[in-house]
């Protein structure tokens, strides 16, 4: 019996390669990526809270089905509690690089992780 080594083609070869080279760039990307240095909190569309990266800080944030709260430390803004049913937000671990998003979505609360002054978003363009 082949081993899928044997079966693959150039064609196939060429392929991983380029998805290996695509995954490596994206590594890399990352690694440069900017440390932000505030938080941003919006719920409902409005700015609720903002607070510095460097600060330890822990809240509660009010949104629609109740209390989402946000911790900030060393390891970068994350949210511990939320009452959303599935608990997302939760799952996304901590966000420190600018540009970075957390959302609850069920409860209308949005972190944003923003750079140093004068410097551009990653990203083009939000959508709601």
């Amino acid at each position: 019996m082949k081993t899928p080594w044997q079966i693959m083609t150039k064609g196939d070869w060429l392929i991983v390669l380029m998805l290996l080279g695509i995954a490596l760039v994206g590594i890399a990307w990352l690694a440069v990526a900017p440390t932000g240095t505030r938080v941003i909190v919006t719920s409902g569309g409005e700015t609720c809270f903002v607070a510095d990266l460097d600060r330890p800080t822990s809240i509660d944030l009010d949104g629609p089905l109740g209390k989402t709260h946000l911790v900030i430390d060393e390891q970068g803004a994350y949210v511990t509690g939320s009452p959303c049913p599935r608990k997302i937000c939760i799952a996304m671990g901590p966000a420190k690089r600018a540009g970075d998003l957390l959302a609850c979505v069920p409860n209308r609360i949005m972190v944003r992780i923003e750079g140093p002054a004068g410097e551009d978003a990653p990203y083009d363009l939000l959508s709601r």
